[in-house]
């Protein structure tokens, strides 16, 4: 069971940048190179985003990793997942409140609206997605109630495991602690959003494109009035 201290601090990352100069082929004693170096440093994590240039040895970073947890850590299994390079460019060190966001009902619709789908599949989008969301003033208990919410979720997952991603959102076996999970996220986000649960994905993104409305408007510098032209 994941304890409540994991999720009080940020999920560790490792990143990577190459200066084209040869120096990302040198293995060291151990046969890694800098990408699986950094990674394996970080083996006691329980959780670790990488974040590295495409095709740079991520898989084989990682791989490292869950060698160790399996051979020295004593664990019986290891997970490892390589996101899709669009999505993994986005990782870095984040507070755990803005999971509870993104798994939100009202950032699906967001998602739906301004990234679009590939035949039934949502695309995601950092840059188009994630950045533009606009997220409501939080205050610090706000906060650690959505933090709360996102751990929830976490735990209902592991509850499950092994069941993958696909398993755990099967519309038509969804786990009750899961779904429960999910509406209580929903009803902290949009109580903050509105005091209130929303009626449907309508009001959703009516209250949506007018907060993103004031977001970009707060946003835009003024010019000062240089008097009339004629």
């Amino acid at each position: 069971m994941i304890d409540n201290d994991t999720w009080q601090r940020a999920v560790p990352s490792v990143s990577v940048t190459y200066a084209r100069n040869g120096v990302s082929t040198r293995a060291n004693a151990l046969g890694m190179r800098p990408m699986q170096e950094r990674a394996y440093n970080k083996r006691g994590e329980q959780y670790l985003l990488i974040k590295s240039p495409p095709a740079s040895g991520k898989s084989r970073a990682l791989m490292f990793v869950a060698l160790d947890k399996l051979k020295n850590q004593g664990l019986k299994q290891a997970t490892i997942v390589v996101p899709e390079k669009s999505i993994g460019a986005s990782f870095n060190d984040e507070p755990l409140w803005h999971l509870a966001v993104i798994a939100s009902r009202t950032h699906l619709v967001w998602i739906a609206t301004v990234c679009g789908k590939l035949k039934t599949d949502f695309r995601y989008s950092n840059t188009l997605g994630w950045n533009t969301f606009p997220v409501p003033t939080l205050t610090e208990k706000n906060k650690a109630d959505l933090t709360r919410c996102a751990e929830g979720i976490l735990l209902a997952r592991e509850r499950h495991f092994p069941d993958t991603i696909a398993d755990l959102y099967d519309p038509e076996n969804m786990a009750a602690d899961l779904r429960a999970a999910h509406d209580r996220n929903d009803e902290a986000l949009e109580c903050i959003d509105i005091g209130r649960r929303f009626r449907n994905d309508t009001e959703r993104l009516e209250k949506l494109f007018d907060l993103y409305i004031k977001m970009t408007a707060a946003a835009v510098p003024r010019v000062k009035s240089g008097g009339r032209k004629r």
